[in-house]
């Protein structure tokens, strides 16, 4: 696998931002204690809850978000790292990797999410830009075009200090950029995870609990150092609606999940998944020029919208065409369904041809235009009227040839 270009993640996290700085409903009322929290709806853009989720706080380990975005974007997952000796202090987070041991990106990526290893954090800030200053100038540059605009990074790991900090809503489109890697997705959607440094292999399990202890719990980072608190970067999806939650500054770990989990309850219900498309369904038919004959179209895939508890889904197709010929090949597309929500566009997906067309014959040609039809009847006409003039000719010439006489017996 090669490396992710980091310019189209880039304009996600632009829209994902541009999202988020149009809030939907929000309060902040006491739902949770927590000094800063949001719970935003990712494909509205709404922020449904939020506290004080433009204050500047520290981010402890929820900063290896940034770490994992950096290191997937600009290494394939198949590269292999040397493992640098991190001098950690008592207490911190460790995957038990040994100076000098050979390992993966797609692995240290595993230890990093999961077990929130600052071993991991430093053998990538290594590997992947030579040193861990240019590593930071890489996590800051990313944050800017991300537009994470009270965000700053002073080292991979998520140690505190006078230049590292964030915010809920920061964090929040920083989760959602994680969320939208398939293989960062992958990894913190599980429990636990086995990797290989060297010849061992280690078992790494997710620091985030509520992974392994609810269903609908899919990630995606903690966080901890005794300024920043606790803290929890959440997603979840119940019923095809996803949301994103995070809680900065609280007591205890068991804090930080119940409180992530009364966000996520207080959002589910405001919020449903329309199917507006169904793979497969046919849902109209484009004649065939010449052939009399149509081709049935079908959505490409299922396409689902979120949004609102009643408020209204608008789906049309569009670009159909009036009559199409052949030949025309299975899964060709023809046109596009388009779902609207509050007057933008929420989803779209192509109609395609549910069976091939051949092309049509030569009689078909022919015969399958008003005009050639015409000209047809005019040839048959002309060749009628050939026929009769040259059968009156052969009449007239029998009449005037002259009786043969008999000859005398």
């Amino acid at each position: 696998m090669t490396a992710r270009g980091p310019a189209a993640a880039s304009f996600l996290a632009l829209a994902l931002v541009a999202l988020f700085a149009f809030p939907g409903p929000a309060s902040a009322g006491s739902l949770v204690s927590a000094p800063s929290a949001i719970l935003v709806q990712p494909d509205t853009g709404d922020v449904v809850y939020a506290r004080n989720a433009y204050q500047r706080r520290p981010m402890a380990s929820t900063a290896k978000m940034m770490t994992a975005l950096v290191a997937v974007e600009n290494a394939s997952l198949s590269r292999r790292f040397r493992v640098v000796n991190y001098p950690a202090q008592p207490a911190e987070s460790l995957a038990g990797l040994r100076p000098g041991e050979q390992i993966t990106n797609a692995d240290l990526l595993k230890a990093l999410m999961l077990a929130s290893a600052n071993d991991a954090a430093a053998t990538l800030a290594v590997g992947v830009a030579g040193s861990n200053a240019r590593f930071v100038r890489l996590m800051n540059r990313r944050a800017k075009k991300a537009g994470l605009n009270s965000t700053r990074f002073s080292n991979p790991v998520g140690l505190d200090g006078p230049r590292a900090y964030s915010t809920a809503r920061d964090l929040a489109a920083l989760g959602q950029l994680v969320r939208e890697d398939p293989y960062l997705r992958k990894i913190v959607d599980r429990p636990k995870a086995t990797i290989r440094s060297g010849s061992r292999s280690i078992t790494v399990l997710n620091r985030d609990v509520l992974v392994a202890q609810v269903p609908w719990i899919n990630g995606i980072k903690t966080g901890h150092t005794q300024k920043a608190g606790y803290l929890l970067v959440g997603s979840g999806e119940r019923n095809g609606v996803p949301l994103v939650s995070v809680v900065m500054g609280t007591g205890s770990e068991a804090a930080r999940n119940s409180q992530t989990l009364t966000l996520m309850r207080y959002g589910f219900p405001r919020y449903r998944a329309v199917t507006v498309a169904r793979k497969g369904q046919v849902v109209a038919s484009v004649p065939i020029a010449l052939q009399g004959t149509s081709v049935p179209v079908a959505p490409q895939r299922t396409l689902r919208v979120v949004a609102r508890k009643g408020e209204k889904v608008t789906v049309v197709r569009r670009g159909l065409p009036a009559e199409a010929s052949g030949p025309i090949a299975r899964g060709t597309r023809l046109g596009e369904i388009v779902a609207t929500r509050r007057g933008r566009v929420a989803g779209r997906v192509a109609l395609v041809t549910t069976e091939p067309v051949a092309a049509a014959t030569l009689w078909q040609r022919f015969t399958g235009t008003p005009a050639a039809m015409a000209g047809a009847a005019a040839l048959v006409l002309l060749l009628a009227v050939a026929a009769t003039l040259l059968a009156s000719r052969r009449r007239r010439a029998r009449r005037r040839r002259p009786a043969r006489r008999r000859s005398p017996a």
